[in-house]
């Protein structure tokens, strides 16, 4: 007669790697989630050309398997912050932004942006405003945006176009 080896310590022991393998399984796909960061040096205001609004610009990379969205931004400068973009030099509002799965979403003077409406304050170059952008999937993440010169233009951004009157 054969004994049986399943005995309840064994059957416990043999749940627990069946477990443990399952957790190293999936944290071996560790990249599933959005893993969302700004791109250093490229989030900036430009000097507000009016009392009443300013625009933000960014570049976030996605370095995850899975896309998220950018839903919202709230800032101490102004209680109403909007997402827009920019399509045939037409400026609207949207709700949203997708970042894509190993991708970016970049916020550039002429494209997608942000405005800040009624502003708070009048920030001057030097200042520092603080963003927390929400996403529909990730955490919130706090992003420190230096105010420049109304003349700024970052590197590799020769388009010539500023939707909202820079040079007048």
């Amino acid at each position: 007669m054969t004994a049986r080896t399943t005995t309840p310590s064994r059957r416990l022991t043999l749940a627990a790697a069946l477990a443990l393998t399952g957790t190293l399984a999936l944290s071996a796909c560790g990249g599933q989630d959005p893993r969302l960061a700004a791109v250093e040096g490229t989030a900036y205001m430009p000097e507000p050309v009016t009392q009443k609004m300013a625009a933000g610009f960014f570049t976030l990379t996605n370095e995850g398997d899975e896309a998220d969205t950018l839903t919202s931004v709230t800032s101490e400068l102004s209680d109403d912050v909007q997402l827009h973009e920019t399509a045939d030099n037409t400026m609207r509002r949207v709700e949203s932004f997708e970042i894509p799965a190993d991708g970016e979403l970049t916020l550039s003077s002429g494209g997608n942006h942000l405005m800040f409406m009624g502003l708070d304050r009048t920030p001057s170059a030097g200042d520092t405003v603080t963003l927390k952008l929400h996403f529909e999937k990730s955490e919130p993440l706090t992003l420190d945006v230096p105010v420049k010169p109304k003349t700024y233009r970052p590197a590799g951004d020769d388009d010539g176009h500023d939707g909202h009157g820079a040079h007048g």
